[in-house]
C-alpha cells in the first residue's frame, strides 16, 4: 500500500472517529440533566404553553420531530400512544405527553396540536420559533438538520435523532427511550418512573 493510501486510511478514520465521538456527547446528556432555558411553546389555539410549569408535576414525556416526516415520527408517535394504551387512568396521570416540532416554518401550532392529537388525545402538540425550540432541542442532544429536496413538492425534510426524553416538571433528564418499533421500551420506562416516584 503507498504511502498515499495510507494517509487517506488514516485521515478518513480520524474524520469518523471524530464525528462519532461528537455525535456521542451530543445524544449521551446524562440524567438530571437540568436546562437553564425557559421554554414557552405554542399549543392549539396559538395558547402559550410552559411545558416546565412547576405548578404541573407530572413527568414529561417528550418527543421532537416534524408533522411531515415521513416514517419515523409517525412510527414513534404510534409506539408511544401504543404504550398510553396499555395504562390505566391513573399510571397516565402521572405522564405528560407531547409532540414539538423542528419545523415551524410549515408545523403551526394549531397543526402540530392536530397532528399529535391523531396519535392519542393526551399527547400535546407544540410548536414555536426555532429560537425557542432550537435550545430547548440542543438542551438534550436532539440533533436535526434540513436537507433540501431538489423536484419535490415538500422542497425540503428534517435528518432528526429519535428518542423520547422523559423530563421532571422543572425540566431535568430522568431517562430517554431511543427509537423503538414497539412500545415495550416506552412501557418499561413509564411503569419504573411510577415505581420510583
Amino acid at each position: 500500500m503507498n504511502k498515499n493510501w495510507s494517509l487517506a486510511i488514516v485521515v478518513a478514520f480520524a474524520l469518523g472517529l471524530g464525528a462519532k465521538v461528537f455525535l456521542d456527547e451530543q445524544s449521551d446528556l446524562s440524567p438530571n440533566a437540568s436546562p437553564s432555558i425557559s421554554a414557552t411553546l405554542q399549543g392549539a389555539g396559538g395558547e402559550a404553553v410552559n411545558i416546565f410549569d412547576p405548578q404541573d408535576p407530572r413527568v414529561r414525556v417528550v418527543y421532537f420531530g416534524f408533522t411531515r416526516c415521513a416514517d419515523v415520527c409517525p412510527t414513534s408517535l404510534a409506539m408511544l400512544a401504543g404504550a398510553l394504551n396499555e395504562l390505566d387512568e391513573a399510571q397516565i396521570s402521572h405522564f405528560r405527553p407531547m409532540f414539538i416540532s423542528l419545523d415551524p416554518e410549515r408545523d403551526a401550532p394549531d397543526l402540530a396540536a392536530t397532528y399529535a392529537g391523531y396519535f392519542h388525545a393526551t399527547i400535546e402538540g407544540l410548536s414555536a420559533p426555532l429560537s425557542v425550540t432550537k435550545p430547548l432541542a440542543d438542551t438534550y442532544g436532539v440533533i436535526f438538520r434540513k436537507t433540501e429536496l431538489k423536484d419535490s413538492a415538500l422542497e425540503y425534510t428534517l435528518d432528526h435523532s429519535s428518542y423520547f426524553y422523559f423530563l421532571t416538571p422543572d425540566g431535568s433528564l430522568i431517562t430517554k427511550v431511543p427509537h423503538t418499533l414497539s412500545p415495550t421500551p416506552i412501557i418499561e420506562a413509564m411503569k419504573t418512573i411510577i415505581k420510583d416516584q
